[in-house]
């Protein structure tokens, strides 16, 4: 995620203006991302140990510390809506069009996290699943207007190749996202303890890691592409 951060930021002399904004946000995302990983590692770190007893086989076992699954929430309520808004910008969408679908997913997606948080910290399964339920309303209104909804602006882009870069883009989030309400439901499905969090924390960090990296390696393959058309005089700035 550092990485990240520092590649988009160093690209930002290389697409024009018009594209700066959204690549500034995919780096403000990674770096966001970077230092809840700290945090969330450090706090794995406290509350499990690996130990080998008599010298047999080694167990993970609770310290007695919690790990503090916050971390992860509050990175999410920052970075996700932060994600969609700078898909959005990126698409360089009229105006109204760009502030309206900015405030809509921005604040549904939010929602969606909000509602999933006080499910996560729940251990009667009967509560988790009324809160997942709950936050699967905004997170279905964002899948489908990134599925459907934006086909039409897609097909507009400059370039084919733009075209191609922002459906990818918007597929790979639908993708990514889908994986998050399975990984949710890893503690409703008869696993606890530490082999339940492993689980859950390795599910959430791939799905980190494909929809905030590499989906910003994207953003920035299309903010390059309509950059260079734009030089060569195919597009006509707004």
């Amino acid at each position: 995620m550092g990485s990240a951060t520092i590649f988009f930021w160093l690209q930002l002399p290389n697409v024009t203006k018009s594209y700066r904004t959204a690549l500034t946000i995919t780096g403000i995302v990674t770096l966001i991302a970077t230092y809840h990983y700290i945090r969330i590692f450090n706090s794995w770190s406290e509350a499990f140990v690996v130990a080998s007893k008599d010298g047999g086989d080694y167990e993970v076992k609770l310290t007695g510390a919690p790990f503090n699954d916050g971390y992860r929430y509050v990175d999410w309520l920052l970075t996700v809506p932060l994600l969609l808004i700078e898909l959005i910008l990126v698409m360089k969408l009229p105006q109204e069009e760009t502030v309206s679908l900015s405030w809509k997913l921005g604040l549904a997606s939010a929602l969606m996290v909000a509602l999933g948080y006080p499910g996560e910290i729940q251990e009667d399964l009967s509560v988790r699943w009324f809160w997942w339920c709950l936050s699967m309303i905004p997170f279905c209104y964002v899948v489908f207007t990134l599925a459907v909804g934006l086909a039409e602006s897609t097909s507009k882009q400059p370039s084919p190749a733009a075209a191609s870069l922002v459906s990818a883009a918007r597929y790979l989030t639908v993708l990514s996202w889908c994986t998050y309400p399975f990984v949710y439901m890893v503690k409703s499905v008869g696993l606890a303890g530490p082999a339940a969090t492993m689980y859950e924390q390795v599910g959430y960090s791939i799905a980190d890691v494909m929809a905030k990296a590499v989906f910003g390696v994207l953003i920035w393959a299309i903010a390059s592409e309509k950059s260079a058309v734009e030089e060569s005089g195919k597009l006509l700035p707004n």
